[in-house]
């Protein structure tokens, strides 16, 4: 709330669109990884709640009341970074001290109640204190680079120049990272299509970085690089191609990464699937084991036995199928961009 009342200080530009603070893509990664952990931690309560004699909601309601409180803090994010009101942040800055405190102190009970690295709740707790340090840090760094707090003279935030173009319309760029996967900016233009004919300045204008002239330079400087280090070398000449990896190589290596994360993400669905399959077919041996109920005081599981329940499967199933469409997507994305930028400077 008090990030959408902040909407007074928000930088004048003709687009809504996200100012990055720094951290912007590891925060959100990171804050995506919790919410895959936490629904891993309430998946782990629920099935061993079910093999209890009792019901025993400390096993899986914190989880829930975490998921939504990360759910909420990447909301508040979203709109103090939207209104450049990082004052805010400090706010989200207390709530990952308290939540890697308390996550710690669990950490440090399980150790002294002898529980095993085996077992999976322990895993998952010491995921998540890793996890909540690494947004900790994320923090710092942006007190420290901003310097919004604790410093005389505050950073100043200038849009980029695109933004401040009212003929540019593609916010590729610019969105945040979960608008870049999806193609959310899209749906202002997807929608006005649907209404009428959609002509190029509707389309609008190229960012800079993305137009012919913007590549040819960067081509060109990286082949003078390779006339300088061959300048020496009469028998050799410069090589286009190397300039071309020079200018290009480092989004044709991120869309190479992830086409490779996405053929890994296609070994999920067999796996997952002869799982369930498994799981279905041993339905009289899962009854007697399920049968056999567990006391209140040895209530863990084991990565083997939580891998066995064919609604997790069925879950990790769902999820390892959309990230891999979203790698895939990603890839063929960063491709053509990558195509067409090249040959603009050739």
């Amino acid at each position: 709330f008090p990030g959408w009342g902040s909407q007074s200080s928000k930088v004048q530009i003709h687009h809504n669109t996200w100012l990055h603070f720094p951290g912007h893509n590891l925060r959100w990664i990171l804050t995506f990884t919790l919410l895959f952990v936490h629904v891993c931690e309430i998946a782990e309560g629920i099935v061993s709640d079910t093999q209890m004699k009792s019901r025993h909601l400390h096993l899986f309601l914190p989880a829930i009341m975490g998921f939504v409180a990360a759910t909420v803090s990447i909301v508040y994010y979203h709109n103090i970074e939207t209104s450049n009101f990082p004052k805010l942040l400090l706010a989200l800055f207390l709530y990952w001290i308290m939540a890697f405190v308390t996550k710690t102190i669990k950490l440090v009970r399980y150790c002294q109640d002898g529980v095993p690295f085996s077992q999976l709740r322990f895993c998952i707790t010491g995921i998540m204190v890793i996890l909540y340090g690494l947004l900790m840090a994320v923090e710092i760094n942006v007190i420290r680079v901003r310097r919004y707090v604790f410093f005389m003279n505050p950073q100043k935030v200038k849009p980029p120049e695109d933004l401040q173009d009212l003929g540019v319309r593609f916010l590729q760029p610019f969105v945040n990272l979960l608008s870049k996967a999806t193609y959310w900016w899209m749906n202002t233009l997807i929608i006005s299509a649907h209404k009428k004919p959609v002509d190029l300045k509707a389309i609008g204008k190229l960012p800079i970085a993305m137009r012919a002239l913007t590549n040819y330079v960067c081509l060109k400087e990286a082949y003078e690089e390779q006339k300088k280090k061959v300048a020496d070398q009469p028998n050799r000449s410069p090589s286009i191609w190397l300039a071309m990896y020079s200018a290009f190589g480092r989004p044709i290596l991120l869309s190479s990464t992830f086409r490779y994360l996405a053929d890994l993400l296609g070994f999920a669905g067999p796996l997952c699937i002869s799982g369930i399959v498994q799981g279905f077919q041993n339905t009289t041996n899962n009854t007697n084991i399920t049968e056999k109920v567990k006391d209140s005081s040895n209530s863990y599981l084991s990565s083997e036995e939580f891998l066995r329940n064919v609604y997790v499967l069925a879950v990790l199933l769902f999820l390892a199928l959309i990230l891999q469409r979203t790698f895939l997507q990603a890839s063929y994305y960063v491709t053509t961009e990558t195509g067409i930028n090249l040959r603009g400077a050739l």
